[in-house]
């Protein structure tokens, strides 16, 4: 099925006369039958019921055309933003990141590069899945990202340091640990940790150290989000990586963890990457990050 098809089927339920429908598309009535026809072969259920008086829709074919002009609407958007981009565009790039607080100094460091570079869009793209981000970084759907250091070791990439990322301990502030400026493994004892899978490898060596030392429990959470709503349910706490820190949860503290355990976090390219906006793009990011050196991570 193709957009004139679409057309011609969303015309037709407008109108429910093949004739009218037709005359209002500019094509002959038979042309328009073998259309709609043709889409019912290929979609396997009837759209319209013919009579001599004109067509009716079906239940399905009703339903089906709800779903239609959604996609006619998202198709058209898609179309005029992208007919916008290209007349102010000449170029994009992508920049993934798994949360605004990896890279806080980043709306100030596009505001600088729109004014040398206003001819090129820049799309930031927040992935807090590790996957999805290497996944969409290596099928070339992102041009720069941000990552440990440890999660891309194994990939093609040029790797440009950031900065090292320590632990901290994450929970409610409530809790009578939230009042430490330093928490350290044996104040974590009798405690429940909330996990969650793909643990950076700094966290993993923080994990078991705090296993082989003090008694704890350990409930997994699916993900990120899960997580957080465990935590904030006070079902436990949870060990994570400064650059979280700074993402702006009011319910949560955020307490340094006494371990020697850091992440490096990089940006990275792909090796045969040679577009000058992109190289520029990194050295204004790397040369943000050295004047930001007071933020804590």
């Amino acid at each position: 099925m193709n957009t004139k098809q679409i057309d011609y089927i969303l015309e037709l339920a407008q109108t429910l006369n093949f004739n009218k429908a037709a005359e209002n598309l500019f094509i002959s009535q038979p042309t328009l039958t073998y259309q709609i026809k043709s889409v019912e072969d290929e979609i396997g259920f009837r759209i319209f019921e013919r009579s001599g008086k004109g067509a009716m829709l079906t239940a399905a074919g009703a339903q089906f055309c709800s779903l239609l002009r959604k996609i006619q609407m998202d198709l058209d958007n898609a179309i005029g933003q992208g007919r916008n981009i290209s007349e102010r565009y000449s170029e994009n790039i992508t920049i993934s990141l798994p949360c605004r607080s990896a890279l806080p100094f980043l709306p100030e460091t596009l505001k600088q590069f729109y004014s040398e570079r206003p001819s090129v869009l820049v799309e930031p793209l927040f992935i807090s899945d590790t996957l999805t981000r290497l996944d969409s970084f290596t099928n070339g759907r992102i041009d720069v990202m941000f990552a440990l250091e440890d999660e891309v070791k194994n990939i093609d990439v040029t790797v440009y340091p950031l900065y090292e990322c320590h632990v901290f301990v994450l929970l409610k502030k409530e809790d009578p640990l939230a009042k430490r400026e330093l928490i350290t493994t044996s104040d974590l004892k009798g405690r429940t940790i909330m996990i969650s899978d793909r643990m950076p490898v700094a966290l993993q060596k923080v994990h078991r150290n705090v296993v082989r030392s003090v008694q704890v429990e350990y409930i997994y959470s699916s993900d990120q989000a899960a997580l957080l709503t465990n935590v904030a349910a006070e079902r436990g706490i949870s060990l994570t990586l400064g650059l979280n820190v700074n993402d702006g949860r009011e319910e949560f503290a955020y307490i340094p963890f006494d371990t020697p355990e850091k992440a490096r976090c990089v940006l990275c390219t792909r090796v045969n990457e040679r577009r000058e906006s992109v190289g520029y793009l990194v050295r204004l990011l790397i040369e943000a990050q050295r004047n930001n050196t007071g933020l804590s991570f």
